[in-house]
C-alpha cells in the first residue's frame, strides 16, 4: 500500500464524506427501485433484530419523535411490510413487527444493497475491504453499528451516543 502524505492530501473527513456520498447515492437509488427510503430500511432492520417492540420502545432506538414514527409506521403498514397489534399484556400498547412480506422485502433489499456496496468499493480487493471495514470499526471506537434495543440500552448506560442510524 502506498504511503500518503496526510499534510498534502485531502483530509480524511473529506475522503470519507465523498465515499459516503457515493454510497448514499447508490443506496438511495437501489432503495427507490424497491419502493423504500433509507428510513424505511432502518425501521425494517430494527424490527427484524428486535422481536415485538412497542411503538413507544421503537422511537428511542430510531431516535425519532413518536409523532413522526406513527407516520412512518403508517407508510410501512400500508405497504404490508409491518403490522401493529395490541399487546396481550397491556391492551393500551401496540406491538410492531415485520410481516412475512416485510421479511422478504428486507432480504431482497439487503442483497441489492450488497451489490451496490460491491460497485462503490470495487477498487478494493476482498482482503482490503475486510481491512477497511475493521479500520472503520476501530475508528468508531470499536462500536459495531447496531439496530438492537439491547445494544442501544447498553450505549445509554455507558453514556455513549446511540449507535443505530437515526431516522
Amino acid at each position: 500500500m502506498p504511503s500518503v502524505d496526510l499534510h498534502r492530501a485531502p483530509t480524511i473527513a473529506a475522503v470519507l464524506d465523498q465515499l459516503g456520498r457515493r454510497m448514499r447515492i447508490r443506496s438511495e437509488s437501489v432503495l427507490a427501485t424497491k419502493g423504500l427510503r433509507p428510513r424505511h430500511l432502518v425501521v425494517l432492520t430494527v424490527l427484524r433484530d428486535n422481536a415485538d417492540l412497542t411503538q413507544q420502545g421503537l422511537a428511542p432506538i430510531l431516535q425519532i419523535d413518536s409523532t413522526n414514527l406513527v407516520g412512518l409506521l403508517n407508510e410501512l403498514e400500508g405497504s404490508g411490510l409491518v403490522e401493529r397489534r395490541r399487546s396481550a399484556q397491556d391492551r393500551r400498547r401496540h406491538l410492531v413487527g415485520l410481516t412475512k412480506r416485510g421479511e422478504r422485502r428486507l432480504a431482497d433489499v439487503e442483497d441489492a444493497l450488497s451489490s451496490a456496496e460491491d460497485d462503490v468499493l470495487s477498487a478494493l480487493s476482498t482482503e482490503e475491504r475486510q481491512t477497511f471495514y475493521a479500520l472503520l470499526q476501530l475508528a468508531n471506537n470499536g462500536h459495531m453499528l447496531s439496530c438492537t434495543a439491547d445494544e442501544q440500552a447498553q450505549d445509554s448506560q455507558n453514556g455513549d451516543r446511540p449507535s443505530a442510524v437515526g431516522v
